[in-house]
């Protein structure tokens, strides 16, 4: 409420709420308290704009076929806007991806990651990034976490990973 109504009173009643909640369930965040009382605060022509530090902001590695092409190419643009980078994982990027949209929008990604499958590395996708990530090994793999499950890769997936539909 207070974000959409930008009412600077509805978030102190989240913000005690939240705290409270945190203290009685006795949370990490509950425990902890700031003593601001020997902190000077910073003239805010010291602080760094916010443009310049969402420009560090980068998305975590989620591969094409883990989440849908709207998400992913809505993440990308998202990130493009912000100055930040977004991460293809390691499913490849559509070709079509690299193209400025009329809009000047851009869905490419700027960090490639080349893992051990190499699905969807090309020449012309390496060549189109501003930061190659190089996936050494995965992480544990509780369920079906780190697979992509051959019922997930449809004809536009396999396309772009250059693999064989219904293969995870």
């Amino acid at each position: 409420i207070a974000a959409r109504k930008n009412d600077e009173s509805e978030y102190w009643k989240f913000a005690k709420a939240i705290n409270e909640d945190s203290r009685s369930r006795c949370t990490l965040r509950g425990l902890l308290e700031f003593d601001a009382s020997s902190v000077e605060s910073i003239p805010i022509e010291d602080v760094e704009p916010a443009s310049e530090i969402v420009k560090r902001f980068c998305t975590g590695a989620m591969s094409f076929g883990s989440i849908s092409a709207e998400s992913h190419e809505t993440l990308a643009v998202a990130m493009n806007r912000l100055g930040g980078k977004s991460n293809t994982g390691e499913g490849g990027e559509d070709p079509v991806r690299f193209q400025t949209l009329d809009n000047g929008d851009s869905k490419r990604s700027a960090i490639k990651q080349v893992a051990s499958g190499r699905f969807g590395v090309t020449i012309e996708y390496l060549t189109n990034a501003d930061e190659i990530q190089i996936k050494i090994s995965q992480g544990a793999k509780p369920g079906e976490g780190g697979e992509l499950p051959g019922r997930k890769v449809d004809t536009n997936i396999a396309r772009i990973r250059y693999s064989t539909p219904g293969v995870g």
